[in-house]
């Protein structure tokens, strides 16, 4: 059974430029992850890029690269075309999708994901949400009666997906051509460690956690 791991990481980015390489406690973004994938009990650890400057930082950090075609490297593509692309070129039972944006996930979790797959298809990170009030964007109460505000305890608790990682056979993602199918499983992280960096202030936020 042989299990790898999979980190697409295109070039460019228009909130945060180099954002997959951007200094973080003076570590690329990217290096989190590598880590966190080599740590764990993933035999390979590769990423998918379309950058020469992202392929040369990862190969440092021990990851494998391939090469991501431009035409799935655009600002609209999907992960799923760099994960489909991956499974037709590389031999693996198992993959574990790695999104670059989560630096704190651990090898911890993903090792949970990976002993889930013994009853599931897919496995994918997850963070816990307690019921809060939203509003939307008419400032109205979204889904709940403003005369008849439940208590917290009172609704059921929810899954949000963290982004941190998904895990897949390679049969079933190449059958569905999606990130998990079939019957699903979640691990739940905490949430001081299912933060993603989308913007500056993310980066800041998550600089100051680790």
């Amino acid at each position: 059974m042989k299990i790898v791991s999979l980190i697409p990481a295109r070039g460019g980015s228009k909130e945060i430029p180099d954002k997959n390489i951007v200094n973080l406690k003076g570590k690329p973004l990217i290096y989190y992850t590598i880590q966190a994938s080599k740590n764990s009990s993933i035999d390979e650890t590769w990423v998918s890029t379309n950058s020469s400057k992202i392929s040369v930082i990862s190969e440092g950090y021990g990851a494998n690269i391939i090469k991501r075609p431009n035409e799935i490297s655009k600002d609209d593509s999907k992960s799923e075309e760099a994960l489909i692309h991956f499974a037709e070129k590389v031999d693996f039972d198992i993959l574990v999708f790695i999104q670059a944006t989560s630096p704190l996930l651990t090898s911890k979790y993903i090792n949970l994901g990976l002993d889930m797959m013994k009853k599931y298809d897919s496995v994918f990170s997850v963070t816990r949400e307690h019921w809060i009030p939203r509003w939307n964007k008419k400032h109205e109460p979204d889904g709940w009666d403003i005369q008849k505000r439940p208590m917290r305890q009172d609704v059921e608790e929810k899954f949000l997906e963290n982004g941190a990682f998904y895990i897949t056979k390679k049969q079933s993602l190449l059958e569905s051509k999606l990130r998990y199918s079939g019957r699903i499983g979640m691990v739940e992280m905490p949430i001081n460690l299912s933060f993603q960096i989308d913007t500056q202030d993310d980066l800041e936020l998550v600089g100051k956690l680790l």
